[in-house]
This record gives structure tokens, C-alpha cells and sequence, in this order.
């Protein structure tokens, strides 16, 4: 039994020892993700106008933002329930998905008119960076 206890001691500190060694070796990769609202205020220049309604529309949004993801959190509360209830891919899990991706798909719908009206209020100049920004981070997300 001693023995036993030993040589899982040693296995657990020599894994252990490899786990600091592969991170050290090899860190994790950082990722440089582009994110818009810095673009908008720290590459664009805005002037006080822009600033101004820049503002009012994020403030806008994100009460919006926070009402939809409380209400995914409520869905995804429900399919938990539906899952530990049915056991299965039954009709109440199907629901509760179908809820879920209703609202996930609300969200992403409100983001882009977020950005649209964002855009809005930017001159030829400071959209085209927007633009720019904004393809990036898209194309950044699937990678």
C-alpha cells in the first residue's frame, strides 16, 4: 500500500512538472482581437458632436445588450431544467434551444444596427477605418 501511495506521488509530481515545463516551452498564444469601441475612440479623432451621440448610443445599447443576455441566461437556466427533466432531446429541450438561438440571433441583429448607427455619425475618413476595424474583428471571431 505504501509502496503504491509512493509511485502515485511520483507519477503526480513528475505530471505536474510537465504541465510547467510544456507552459514554459510553449506559451499559450495571445490573441490581438480588434476591438471596435477602442477604434472609435482612440484612432478616429472624434469630435465633441460625434463623442456626444457616440455616447447616448452605447449607453442604449448596452441596457439592451444586458436585457438579452439576462433573458439567454434565463433560456439556458430552462434547458438545464428541460435537460435534467427529460433526460433526452425531448420536446422541452428542443424549446428551450429554439428560445435560446431566437435570442442569440435578436442579439446579433441588435449589435449590427449598433454599429450601422455607430457608423452613422463618422465622416468618409473615419468610417472607411471603422470599416476596416470592423471586417477584422469579424473575420478575427472565425479564426
Amino acid at each position: 500500500m505504501r509502496r503504491n501511495l509512493i509511485v502515485a506521488l511520483i507519477a503526480f509530481a513528475a505530471a505536474l512538472l510537465g504541465v510547467f515545463a510544456g507552459r514554459a516551452l510553449a506559451p499559450a498564444k495571445q490573441e490581438a482581437r480588434v476591438d471596435i469601441h477602442a477604434v472609435l475612440h482612440d484612432r478616429l479623432d472624434l469630435d465633441a458632436d460625434q463623442a456626444s451621440k457616440l455616447d447616448v448610443l452605447e449607453r442604449g445599447f448596452a441596457v439592451r445588450r444586458r436585457a438579452l443576455e439576462a433573458t439567454m441566461r434565463a433560456h439556458n437556466r430552462r434547458l438545464a431544467e428541460a435537460i435534467r427533466e427529460e433526460h433526452r432531446n425531448g420536446p422541452a429541450v428542443e424549446a428551450a434551444i429554439d428560445a435560446i438561438h431566437v435570442t442569440m440571433g435578436q442579439l446579433q441583429k441588435e449589435t449590427l444596427a449598433h454599429v450601422f448607427a455607430m457608423r452613422a455619425l463618422l465622416r468618409e475618413d473615419q468610417a472607411r477605418i471603422f470599416d476596416e476595424a470592423v471586417t477584422k474583428a469579424l473575420v478575427e471571431e472565425q479564426q
